[in-house]
């Protein structure tokens, strides 16, 4: 099976030497590389978020294998949905589906589910992958969409199902937890609110995460996805976060009545 790009033309260049372009613009390649458990990155169009997902994913040493998290903004029936066995397509090439990880997150963790619907039209995993080919062109992925109906008890489930599968793996494996932060709210408004969130994921605070988002009517889309990440980073030997790059769409546009937040972070 294998899944064709949603949102190519739209959010990034549907042509590989456009978007190995724009990509190139976005990598900072002076940057200190560490071997990370997790990084946080942004899925807005690349124009307005590339250059925190550029800068975040130059900051960590990238293996071939990757644990792909993302929101998944339409309604679905499916709580946490990967994708079945085949590959994802992006104008950079294919990106096969690692099987043998995702079985041991299906037989660990009984919540996730095979859906090709749950991810059909998602952008929120689909804008991190060429990032992840220009760096790895023959990298493998397991993509799971979480819906906003999860529970924290079923969060961490799933966190600690990654982390135990991962664990169990030779090769490395980076986590990568998709989302933005706050959505059309004036720029210090941003700032103000999504520096509590990116403090908690700092702490690897996954329940502060969720219980900050809540209380402060944050509007991070992708902050389960980020709670997981941090539950499945810490089962892996994780100690800290590192805000690498923060930014909003006002930095682009030069509009700072109406925001979107946009925040790369590593976790190791």
């Amino acid at each position: 099976m294998r899944r064709k790009p949603a949102v190519a033309g739209y959010f990034y260049p549907s042509h590989s030497r456009e978007l190995t372009r724009m990509i190139e613009n976005y990598v900072e390649s002076d940057q200190d590389r560490i071997k990370a458990k997790a990084v946080i990155s942004p899925h807005a169009g690349y124009i307005y978020s590339g250059a925190v997902a550029g800068a975040v994913f130059s900051s960590v040493k990238l293996p071939e294998r990757y644990l792909l998290l993302g929101p998944n903004h339409r309604e679905v029936p499916t709580l946490m949905a990967t994708y079945p066995d085949g590959s994802w397509e992006t104008p950079l090439g294919e990106l096969k589906i690692d099987s043998s990880l995702k079985k041991k997150i299906i037989d660990n963790c009984s919540l996730v589910e095979e859906s090709e619907e749950a991810h059909a039209y998602e952008h929120s995993i689909e804008v991190q992958l060429p990032f992840i080919q220009y760096f790895c062109p023959a990298a493998s992925i397991v993509p799971i969409a979480i819906s906003y109906y999860a529970h924290f008890t079923q969060i961490e489930e799933l966190g600690q199902a990654i982390g135990e599968a991962v664990l169990t793996e030779k090769e490395p494996i980076l986590i990568v937890a998709s989302t933005d932060m706050s959505h059309y709210v004036p720029a210090e408004t941003a700032q103000e609110k999504d520096n509590l969130a990116i403090r908690k994921v700092e702490e690897l605070d996954a329940q502060g995460l969720i219980e900050t988002v809540r209380k402060k009517n944050i509007s991070m889309c992708g902050y389960l996805p980020t709670a997981v990440a941090i539950i499945a980073a810490k089962r892996m030997g994780a100690k800290k976060g590192e805000l690498i790059k923060y930014q909003t769409s006002g930095d682009v546009s030069g509009d700072y009545s109406e925001v979107v937040g946009y925040a790369g972070i590593r976790i190791y």
